[in-house]
C-alpha cells in the first residue's frame, strides 16, 4: 500500500505540514507486511501557485497511485479530488514516523469532510 503525507521535510523524522496544498514536500511511503518498505520525497510544486494549490497538490499526490493521504488540514477542492479517486484521507499531527505507525496500527481518524475553507492554502 502506498500513502502520501504532507511534510515539512524529506524523511520520516520530519514533522507533518499542517497545510496540505502549500506543504513543502509529500512523502510517498510504501507499506508492505505492516512495515515501511520505501520512502520517496516529492517537492510540492503547487505551493508557489497564486491560486488552486490544493487542486494541483491533490493531482500530484493522486498521480503517485496512493491509496491514502495523511495530513492535518485539507480544503474542499483537494478533498473532492481524493474522493473522486477513492483515496482515503486521515488526519494527524506530529512526527511522520509516528503517524505512519499509527496508520499501520489503524489508529488514525479518517476525515469525512474538508477541514478548511477554499482559498486558504490548506
Amino acid at each position: 500500500m502506498r500513502i502520501a503525507i504532507s511534510s515539512t521535510g524529506k524523511d520520516l523524522e520530519s514533522e507533518i505540514d499542517a497545510k496540505f496544498g502549500r506543504c513543502n514536500y509529500f512523502l510517498i511511503v510504501e507499506i508492505e507486511d505492516k512495515k515501511v518498505k520505501s520512502v520517496k520525497a516529492i517537492e510540492n510544486t503547487a505551493k508557489a501557485q497564486m491560486g488552486g494549490a490544493g487542486i494541483t497538490a491533490g493531482e500530484i499526490v493522486a498521480n503517485e497511485k496512493v491509496e491514502a493521504v495523511i495530513t492535518t488540514n485539507l480544503g474542499p477542492r483537494a478533498f473532492s479530488i481524493f474522493n473522486q479517486f477513492g483515496i482515503k484521507i486521515y488526519q494527524g499531527q506530529g512526527k511522520i514516523k509516528d503517524l505512519v505507525q499509527g496508520f499501520i496500527d489503524s489508529k488514525l481518524t479518517e476525515m469525512t469532510n474538508a477541514t478548511g475553507p477554499q482559498h486558504m492554502g490548506i
